[in-house]
């Protein structure tokens, strides 16, 4: 790679068919924007399918034509790149590394991307080159070798390797947690914003008593449809009698009707799909009005309420956004913590904050919906809210504790271990090799098994040494013990460590938990102690 002058990055496709592929692109643009704002335009301002068709075409066009033009390229003088709407020339001066950006789409999709990091702190994703498949990253990672060597040859690069940022990396942003956080916090504050409207609606209709008579009569047989109701302020019941024509049964997420006789008093009803399904032809009903509307219909064999929320049920979506919004406000917390970390680093997990929110939407949750509007009184009440406070407050400070970030520190690895390799017994440890090598063929190792022979990696845990493949210890070399990074994969478990080994002049990585890195280690090199080694101390 120490030649390469000049490195570029387009479509695949050929500059005439690219040429094509844009005109005919800017073209559908054009027409399907046209044909939208025609049906506007014409057609009283009303919204059809065909705006929709239009709209469709439209932005189908811009994004083929965002694939025909977009462009990367790199010389002498820096990175230029060119999108539909933007272009771009960044010098080597300016770059203080490049690394590699993880974004994930539908399925779980990874999408390798380069990001150009700035002096200064800046960073700048550049549109090419980009592996969508694994059939991509040779490719992808041919161009990403020869930016790298121009960026030897013409800047000053600040990192010898690639730095991988995924999305348990410390140098992932916190735009994304951010915004899903203000977002669920916005919906909890709205849905308590409805919690004393909802419950006084309920308590209403709970309480509502039937009209006297002289309210009742302004309800006679030819008084109009409860819609225009004449009753005083609406708050009683009325009572009015009909015969079902028919019941009309949605499918799906479809509304369900119920249609009586003459129309009146209405011409149809919705209802639930349970309530359509309880009634028949030529049953006679009453419906009991209430606030101007058709609450509930009693037949013989079948009754329909219409369903109130009560305050209870809003403050539990209340509160559920708002634990929801701890989340994401965990990640923003932790990378706010490991933000002086190398940027590829591995944090630690939010899983032990996600376990005290769930612990404390247990308690809550009920509590909100026994108590939407006032505090709790009864001892009760006050000692479940007391209980359930302490125990979040206790679970809060575990997992804090629990994702704490641990800088490495110098450690010498044990020189003997009296239970590694030289005894009798079989010991399997979970480790793996995350190089494909000539003892770890298609990285089927699951195992490193010690004792009653030379180390091996094994597919299982035991016992017996089936399918096990000797490692050459001799041909190995412990250089660095180091925690996990963005480039490791997102199968390293973040607790375990990473021994990087020199095997006959080919970089190779073995990881396991702390305990058993240390005893392979050891096995591995028994007849030769490396310098001390950076050991994280977990």
């Amino acid at each position: 790679m120490s030649g390469v002058r000049e490195v570029t990055c387009r479509s695949h496709l050929k500059r005439p068919v690219r040429r094509l592929v844009a005109l005919a692109a800017a073209g559908a643009s054009l027409a399907g924007t046209g044909l939208a704002v025609v049906r506007v335009a014409y057609g009283d301002g009303l919204v059809d399918v065909w705006v929709y068709v239009g709209l469709f075409v439209a932005l189908l066009g811009v994004a083929c034509l965002h694939g025909a033009v977009v462009q990367m390229s790199a010389d002498a003088y820096g990175v230029h790149s060119r999108t539909l709407l933007r272009r771009r020339s960044v010098p080597w001066r300016d770059i203080a590394d490049l690394r590699v950006y993880v974004q994930y789409g539908r399925h779980g999709q990874e999408i390798h991307r380069v990001e150009l990091v700035l002096r200064g702190g800046p960073t700048r994703r550049l549109p090419l080159p980009a592996a969508v498949s694994s059939d991509d990253r040779p490719d992808f990672d041919a161009k990403l070798d020869a930016l790298r060597a121009l960026h030897r040859l013409y800047g000053s690069p600040e990192s010898s390797h690639v730095a991988v940022i995924s999305k348990r990396t410390a140098g992932r942003g916190t735009a994304v947690p951010l915004t899903l956080c203000v977002l669920l916090l916005a919906g909890a504050g709205l849905a308590a914003w409805f919690v004393p409207a909802t419950e006084s609606v309920k308590q209403a209709w709970t309480s509502a008593a039937p009209c006297t008579a002289e309210a009742a009569a302004a309800e006679g047989p030819g008084s109009p449809a409860p819609e225009r109701s004449r009753e005083p302020d609406g708050e009683c019941l009325t009572t009015l009698s009909a015969v079902i024509t028919r019941a009309e049964v949605g499918k799906g997420r479809q509304r369900s009707w119920l249609y009586f006789a003459e129309s009146r008093p209405l011409e149809r009803l919705s209802v639930s799909q349970e309530g359509a399904r309880g009634f028949r032809p030529g049953d006679r009903v009453e419906l009991t009005v209430w606030r101007g509307g058709v609450r509930e219909v009693t037949g013989e064999h079948h009754v329909w309420r219409e369903h109130f929320n009560s305050g209870g049920e809003v403050a539990v979506i209340a509160a559920g956004c708002a634990l929801a919004a701890g989340y994401p406000a965990s990640l923003v917390v932790l990378r706010r913590r490991g933000r002086r970390q190398p940027a590829d680093e591995v944090l630690p997990s939010a899983l032990p904050f996600a376990g005290a929110l769930v612990a404390t939407a247990l308690w809550l949750l009920p509590l909100c919906y026994l108590h939407p509007t006032n505090p709790p009184a009864s001892p009760w009440d006050l000692t479940w809210a007391v209980a359930g406070s302490l125990a979040t407050l206790g679970l809060f400070t575990w997992a804090w504790r629990a994702t704490r970030i641990r800088t490495p520190r110098r450690a010498a690895v044990p020189r003997t271990s009296p239970e590694s390799s030289d005894g009798d017994e079989e010991v399997f440890l979970s480790a793996r090799f995350l190089e494909s090598t000539d003892y770890n063929p298609n990285n089927f190792g699951t195992h490193v098994v010690l004792g009653g022979g030379p180390p091996a990696v094994t597919p299982h845990p035991g016992p017996g040494r089936f399918a096990a493949k000797r490692i050459p210890v001799e041909r190995l070399t412990v250089k660095d013990i180091r925690l996990p990074r963005g480039g490791d994969g997102d199968g390293v478990p973040r607790s375990w460590q990473i021994a990087e080994l020199d095997d006959a002049g080919r970089p190779v990585h073995l990881t396991a938990a702390p305990a058993d890195l240390a005893r392979i280690i050891q096995a591995l090199s028994p007849a030769r102690k490396p310098a001390n080694v950076t050991r994280p101390d977990l």
